[in-house]
């Protein structure tokens, strides 16, 4: 009898080692399988990739997407981020003041593409947004297509850029922009690289937030005690050009990243408290960006 129950102790211990060998065995398998299924996710910009520049990007690295006349007198810089309220609310308070001066041949402005938002509200808009209106510039239609992401930007929240059937959706609202080749660059992320290369820039240059607007190298809204304005906008640039004796005055150097950094970082702001770009833009703009809109 002694002999049968110790053979029932070691089978049952024996099962006990079995289960916990199996168990085991199983634990690490989902680990390896969690990790392999997060590998990659996030933040789509870490994926590998050929860093390709738009058609025409210009500045530093490439970095840039200009509109207006290369020989204007005046350069506007701005970063910005197609998911930023504030952003949108600088953009629908001095989009014709901006368009209006390029077509005088008095100012060209150079953006420059981030993805803040993204890093601090999760989702993939800001650098999906930003690389279609790439796919754009190489189509030859990236002003209008970049008027028409701001114009119909969803709520902060809503990670509607995320997905390229909205971003082929707004494409039809430009004339001749939804072709094959549009689809396949919007669909294949072949910018990307680009995108992300532009946000290690604008991290590297110490900006307070988006939108940073750069007049000639200078904050245009730094000044808090004299907020700039879209009439303001359009003095400066019309009276420096009357004031040289016509619209030919000299070119200024363009606004790079590495060039302005030091004008940009005495603004810089707490990741907390949004960006005073927003300010500037409109009032109440700081509110609807302060999650997002500032460096986190």
């Amino acid at each position: 009898m002694e002999r049968e129950r110790q053979k029932t102790r070691d089978k049952r211990r024996r099962t006990l080692i079995v289960a916990a060998a199996v168990v085991g065995v199983l634990g690490l398998a989902t680990v390896v399988g969690v990790i392999a299924a997060n590998t990659g996710k996030g933040d789509k910009s870490a994926k590998a990739g050929p860093v390709v520049a738009p058609s025409g990007a210009t500045g530093k690295d490439a970095l840039a997407i200009q509109t207006g006349k290369a020989e204007a007198p005046h350069t506007l810089v701005v970063w910005e981020d197609f998911r930023c309220p504030a952003c949108k609310s600088f953009e629908n308070n001095y989009r014709d003041t901006i368009h209006e001066l390029e077509a005088k041949g008095l100012l060209k402005t150079e953006y420059h593409l981030v993805t803040l938002i993204d890093a601090n509200m999760r989702g993939s808009g800001s650098l999906n947004g930003a690389n279609a209106a790439a796919c754009a510039q190489d189509a030859g239609k990236f002003t209008a297509y970049h008027d028409v992401l701001f114009q119909n930007q969803p709520e902060e929240v809503d990670d509607a850029f995320g997905k390229n059937a909205k971003l082929l959706e707004l494409a039809g609202k430009v004339d001749g922009l939804d072709t094959p080749e549009f689809r396949s660059c919007v669909e294949n992320g072949t910018h990307n690289s680009w995108v992300a290369k532009s946000q290690e820039a604008f991290r590297a240059g110490q900006f307070r937030g988006t939108p940073t607007v750069l007049l000639d190298g200078k904050d245009i809204f730094a000044d808090q005690a004299n907020q700039m304005t879209p009439q303001k906008l359009k003095e400066q640039v019309e009276g420096t050009a009357k004031s040289s004796g016509s619209g030919a005055a000299k070119a200024s150097p363009s606004a790079s990243a590495s060039a302005s950094a030091s004008s940009s970082a005495r603004a810089k702001t707490s990741s907390k408290t949004g960006s005073p770009a927003a300010g500037g833009a409109s009032k109440g703009a700081a509110t609807g960006a302060a999650t997002g809109a500032a460096e986190d």
